[in-house]
């Protein structure tokens, strides 16, 4: 907007009050909810946001957070009010550049914007606050932010931006970030993107300043505080890579290095067959008191644990295709998980076949065998769990097993070009299962209809594996399926994986 006098801007200011008066029967309060059927609450209506610019202090000691966060977001409608999803202590809001009323009511942060918000209108929102993250609890008394030792972990899935920044907290609604946090001297502060620097302060204090340019859902932008060996580099693609690991693996920590240190041989393998790499930067993280591990974007984070048994790419290549599966085409609807964990868990199958520890089929087999008819595994539905199972092990094993089968029915040829179509067409965005259903139709040209009616949406045990020749089927009768090499790594992947369900 060009330069104007003060007279100028407040007639233009107050006309546009009386505007907005004239017509206030036409505005409404945007949404509490982004209406996802499983989880209602999470996210809001009325507007979409472009970037976050979060500025934070943390002092480990007595686990004390403070800062603020500005939101660039533009109305979709005409507002009244809109709502913030956020749990901490709120001093102040300014929504461009006024004072702006505002309520926190478990979990809402109702702002109410003086003279209202006109649809179209640019929005920056300024939100002051200081709390103790890990003291507050949700509607059903959980917390997501963890205190460690030396420091904290802000790291969550289906949410947890409400635990550090306000937001408009569903997957549908992407944005950029920068995330800068100042932490005392000795400590490090890591986060998604690429690194842009430390900073040091005079009352001993060294702010960390990461940035994030590719569209990127709240629940994936993370926060890893303590005391880590980093270590920077510049991968083959050219892309920088930080890799993080806490100085509190123990024994775990040669081989959780020997894992992530592999992270652009794995993107580099997944490039071969799902497309291109979406994002800007690479790495992982890894450190104690996670219990899971998530794909966080550019940079997924994993509990020692993965770890505990040696080195562990399997995990590696589950959370890196995440990257184009849940990261880069986000799900519509959290009923749509299939389109994350079960394509997640087939490029464990992929890389299995890679390097030679056990086919794509072999793996299918073996998975199909390991659960009998009687198994309450197969009542869980990968295409509708139900949000109590979101994360449940279906959603994982039985989802592969559908991805499996689509690859077996329309031939490798058609399969890697409808994964290769699906990241092209939906990157930076949100889908849906019936989307990939109608993608995987149209590449294929085949009617798959009964395929994923029978994996995803129909309870009980098919009646063979996905691939499975007759003569094998037969066969089956009478031995036990042998165990691919790779299953003793892809099991424990997977019981650690369902930890955080």
């Amino acid at each position: 907007m060009s330069i104007r006098s003060k007279a100028t801007a407040a007639v233009a200011s107050a006309a546009a009050m009386t505007l907005f008066a004239g017509t206030a029967l036409a505005a409404s309060p945007g949404a509490p909810g982004a209406g996802d059927p499983y989880f209602p609450g999470y996210g809001n209506g009325g507007y979409d946001v472009s970037h976050y610019d979060i500025r934070l202090n943390y002092n480990p000691d007595g686990d004390q957070l403070s800062g603020t966060t500005t939101i660039l977001a533009k109305a979709t409608e005409d507002l009244t009010q809109f709502n913030l999803d956020f749990l901490l202590k709120v001093k102040s809001v300014r929504v461009n550049n006024v004072p702006a009323s505002f309520v926190s009511d478990d979990g809402e942060l109702i702002l109410t914007p003086r003279g209202g918000v006109r649809k179209g209108q640019n929005l920056t929102i300024v939100v002051t606050y200081a709390d103790t993250p890990s003291a507050v609890k949700d509607r059903n008394g959980f917390t997501a932010w963890t205190k460690t030792t030396d420091g904290a972990l802000a790291i969550g899935e289906p949410e947890i931006a409400s635990w550090w920044f306000p937001s408009n907290d569903h997957p549908t609604d992407k944005a950029t970030f920068d995330v800068n946090v100042a932490v005392p001297n000795g400590v490090e502060a890591i986060s998604n993107g690429t690194f842009v620097g430390q900073t040091r302060q005079i009352n001993g204090w060294t702010r960390w300043n990461w940035r994030s340019t590719k569209p990127q859902a709240t629940y994936l932008t993370f926060l890893t505080i303590g005391q880590f060996e980093i270590r920077q580099s510049t991968t083959p693609s050219g892309q920088p890579s930080v890799n993080a690991y806490s100085e509190r693996l123990g024994d775990n920590a040669d081989a959780a290095k020997a894992s992530i240190e592999r992270t652009p041989e794995v993107i580099e393998f997944l490039t071969e067959n799902v497309g291109p790499y979406p994002f800007e930067a690479q790495g992982g993280v890894v450190t104690p008191d996670l219990g899971y591990a998530l794909e966080n974007q550019t940079r997924p984070t994993y509990d020692t644990a993965f770890f505990r048994r040696g080195a562990n790419t399997y995990v590696v290549a589950h959370e890196l295709g995440h990257q184009w599966f849940g990261d880069s085409v986000s799900v519509h609807h959290w009923r749509d998980i299939w389109l994350n964990e079960g394509f997640a868990s087939y490029m464990e199958f992929l890389w299995s076949e890679h390097i030679g520890e056990g086919t794509a089929q072999e793996n299918a087999d073996f998975t199909y065998d390991l659960y009998p008819a009687d198994s309450p595994f197969w009542d869980v539905l990968p295409g509708d769990p139900g949000a109590s199972k979101v994360f449940d092990g279906a959603v994982y094993d039985r989802g592969a097993l559908a991805v499996h089968a689509l690859r077996v029915a329309v031939g490798d040829e058609k399969f890697f070009e409808i994964l290769r179509t699906w990241t092209a067409e939906k990157k930076y965005s949100d889908a849906t299962i019936e989307e990939f259903i109608a993608l995987a139709e149209r590449v294929s040209g085949q009617q798959l209809d009964e395929l994923f009616q029978t994996w995803l949406f129909t309870k009980g045990k098919p009646a063979q594996a996905p691939g499975r020749d007759s003569a094998a089927a037969a066969a089956k009768t009478l031995s036990v399926t042998a165990e691919p090499k790779s299953r003793a790594k892809i099991q424990l992947t997977h019981e650690l994986l369902d930890a955080h369900k």
